[in-house]
């Protein structure tokens, strides 16, 4: 490789990604918190890999600060975390981890499901108080309940399967078409799925038209005695209006492990209304933490970080045009990110034929945005032919790997 490079890792991120960008020879500094917006943009100013989880906001503006910034990796599944948008124009990589804690939080969903359904938790609490609560009032069992899952993408569907396997009869609603597993059943509305459902579990992504999405309307379509989870976003679910819900009865239970506005970290107070009320479980953004997941998460997001630093792979980058690359052997890589522009290869291979350098082997690949250019060659090159490269008009960033 030409350089090594400065990773930055926040949000105590597990110590296998740091050890992996170690053994490859690149430096590392690493947070057990997050850092706010201008402390970010400082770190960043030499830094070119940052790796986050759900707390840290990557804004437009830190993206055009952040000069030297090659790769995001989100070391999670969502990515409203960071603007994509900026990132694509700033020339910055971004990746994210859409399988690696799935079955974690499906475990999760599934446990405290079962919790809400027999009261466990307002049980237990009351015996470690002294108070001996023998009774089935209120308590009730998974086998022959309709669970409603909005959202059938990587967790949604995999709690589908394991829900069935209780017993369970599965209605499911996603705003995109998505096959069926097991004997699972489409909803051709939310209301619908609110209407029949005994149980609604929430895995929805960050858009923004998701705020909100469970209100004032949902809970008066909701069944008598429903319960609702919601392990997806913590805007998802309109709160003022799901403490009216629980207060009243019409609500019987809920889990909530994310919210509108979380701690930046362990050592600062939570405060939210939903404390306090009978069956609620409350747990501070854990769906996902488990040891596997996030061993999981680091192994598969660090090695694919270095694939796109040392061999220019875009493979699954949510903003780049998809490329897998082979390892370049006895010759040089350049990479071009330009705007997604007409002649933008022809400029390219004039300039290597000007200066009479072979190609090995070119990939082009676009997208509605942006252009993405590798080109191996054969011959060594003079500081001239770089310059010239890189100030191609519509030029976006332009990277030397080898």
């Amino acid at each position: 490789m030409k350089q090594k490079s400065k990773i930055l890792l926040l949000e105590n991120i597990h110590p296998d990604a740091g050890m992996i960008f170690k053994k490859s020879g690149h430096r590392l500094k690493a947070f057990k918190g997050g850092l706010s917006e201008q402390e970010l943009a400082k770190f960043l100013k030499d830094v070119s890999v940052l790796g986050i989880r759900s707390k840290t906001r990557v804004t437009g503006e830190i993206l055009k600060q952040a000069r030297n910034l090659e790769a995001v990796g989100i070391f999670a599944i969502g990515a409203d975390q960071i603007d994509l948008s900026t990132a694509s124009d700033c020339g910055v990589a971004v990746f994210n981890a859409p399988y690696s804690n799935t079955r974690s939080v499906v475990e999760l969903v599934l446990g405290e499901m079962i919790m809400l359904l027999r009261k466990t938790f307002d049980k237990s609490a009351k015996l470690h108080l002294g108070v001996w609560e023998k009774s089935a009032e209120g308590s009730f069992e998974a086998r022959g309940k309709k669970l409603g899952i909005i959202g059938y993408g990587n967790i949604g569907s995999q709690l589908s399967v394991l829900a069935e396997a209780l017993g369970m009869e599965v209605f499911y609603y996603d705003i995109a078409e998505k096959l069926a597993l097991g004997n699972a059943k489409r909803c051709g509305s939310m209301e619908e799925l609110l209407k029949k459902s005994n149980i609604v579990t929430l895995h929805v992504d960050g858009r923004k038209e998701n705020k909100n999405l469970i209100s004032e309307k949902e809970f008066k379509l909701m069944k008598a005695g429903a319960y609702l989870l919601n392990l997806s976003r913590g805007f998802v679910v309109d709160i003022p209006a799901l403490v009216k819900y629980l207060k009243n009865g019409k609500i019987r239970g809920a889990a909530v492990d994310v919210f509108p506005k979380e701690p930046k970290n362990n050592n600062e107070k939570f405060k939210i209304q939903l404390q306090n009320l009978p069956n609620v479980i409350l747990t501070p953004h854990v769906g996902g933490s488990t040891r596997e997941a996030q061993k999981n998460i680091a192994n598969y997001m660090a090695t694919k970080l270095l694939n796109y630093l040392e061999s220019g792979d875009t493979f699954l980058s949510l903003n780049f045009p998809n490329v897998q690359l082979p390892k370049v052997v006895d010759a040089h890589r350049f990479i071009s990110i330009h705007k997604n522009v007409p002649g933008m290869l022809a400029k390219i291979n004039s300039i290597l034929a000007r200066y009479k350098i072979n190609i090995e082997g070119q990939y082009l690949k676009t997208n509605e945005k942006i252009g993405y250019v590798i080109t191996d060659v054969n011959k060594k090159y003079s500081k001239e032919v770089l310059k010239e490269l890189a100030n191609i008009p519509n030029t976006i960033k332009f990277r030397v790997l080898y």
